[in-house]
């Protein structure tokens, strides 16, 4: 399982950090409609957040910096974090002068069942990480002593404050040593694709570890964009000699990158889907598995991403770290809310190598 990685500045200290904005999710019970429910199940949950919270059940040293409103809410979604063991020192519990509108993130997820889709309803501006003002905040205070720094496309979406912080930190990181990873993570009811599409390729330059091919411009011509992208066209279920040949275009543009990895979905219906990856690293593309399950949550891509930084961080054989992330995204579709709670490594290995009987 182990293999020594040479691309990666990782100390044997393996401090991640991210920073993101953590919403509450209300779901109706029994895969009922929005419409039509009484109750609400009430978790937490958001990209960052999920991912701090996964790597921290695998007792990776995991911190998770946001703003949240200095109330019951603020607090409840904090105190989630915590008792998973996720550190939440640096987190601001923001003042009304702070962030006027003073409120959590909310978004409610009408949960698929068979040939019914999962939908997601977002109530979430005028957040209180929206409105804080980052200019405040020292990048190279908050990043010291970590090793690893996650972001994502969904935070720069929320606020101008927050596209500047995200660059500003992806810069300080570099220049700090820290291994930086970004999944770009569109979210067409935050910000247009072109919109998103311009910044994200900005942040291509500081990239070490990147999820997902989009949004990003990858021109075949920079100087004239009408000749097209290279990714137009691309299947949502790419061939490996397709993905590989985009692969090698984002290398050449960006050699900063040392490894990009996406996962692909088929989804037989709202309740039974199928998961696999490519990813390439070290000169070469890798294929992943084929999970066919049934899905109990459909929130699981964040599983994904932490999946894959926990197994390179643990120094695991390219086929091993694609198979394990996979696996991870999968184990995650059968746990109800946003995080992986899953602490027992085994247990997502035994998965990777599709070994499903009862362990005693």
């Amino acid at each position: 399982m182990e293999h020594h990685n040479p691309l990666l500045n990782i100390n044997p200290g393996k401090k991640f950090i991210t920073f993101g904005e953590v919403m509450m999710r209300l779901t109706p019970p029994n895969y009922d409609k929005i419409r039509v429910a009484t109750t609400f199940e009430i978790s937490y949950g958001g990209s960052e957040a999920n991912i701090a919270l996964a790597l921290a059940n695998l007792k990776i040293d995991s911190t998770f910096f946001s703003v949240v409103p200095d109330n019951s809410l603020g607090k409840s979604a904090v105190r989630m974090l915590r008792s998973n063991d996720v550190h939440c020192t640096p987190v601001i519990l923001s003042t009304p002068e702070q962030t006027p509108t003073y409120r959590m993130g909310v978004y409610y997820l009408e949960t698929g069942y068979g040939i019914r889709p999962s939908r997601v309803t977002y109530d979430r501006k005028h957040s209180a990480i929206s409105e804080f003002d980052f200019s405040v905040i020292d990048e190279r205070q908050l990043l010291e002593g970590y090793n690893w720094l996650h972001l994502s496309g969904i935070t720069p979406a929320l606020s101008e404050s927050c596209r500047e912080f995200i660059l500003r930190l992806m810069k300080a990181a570099k220049e700090m040593g820290l291994t930086v990873s970004f999944d770009g993570n569109f979210r067409s009811k935050l910000w247009s694709w072109e919109e998103a599409r311009d910044y994200c390729t900005q942040c291509l330059l500081y990239v070490d570890v990147l999820f997902g091919i989009e949004p990003y411009h990858l021109y075949k011509d920079d100087n004239d964009p009408s000749k097209g992208d290279f990714k137009d066209g691309l299947s949502m279920h790419p061939s490996y000699e397709d993905q590989d040949e985009v692969f090698q275009r984002f290398i050449e543009k960006y050699p900063n990158i040392k490894c990009i990895a996406r996962h692909v979905r088929y989804a037989h219906s709202g309740s039974e889907n199928s998961l696999m990856a490519y990813m390439w690293y070290d000169g070469h593309t890798f294929e992943s598995k084929k999970f066919t399950f049934n899905i109990l949550d459909r929130v699981g891509g964040d599983a994904f991403a932490s999946g894959l930084i926990y197994a390179m961080m643990n120094n695991y054989k390219p086929m091993d770290m694609i198979n394990f992330a996979v696996a991870s995204s999968v184990i995650k579709h059968t746990i109800h809310g946003d995080g992986n709670i899953v602490d027992d490594v085994e247990s997502i290995r035994n998965l990777m190598n599709m070994n499903y009987d009862i362990k005693r």
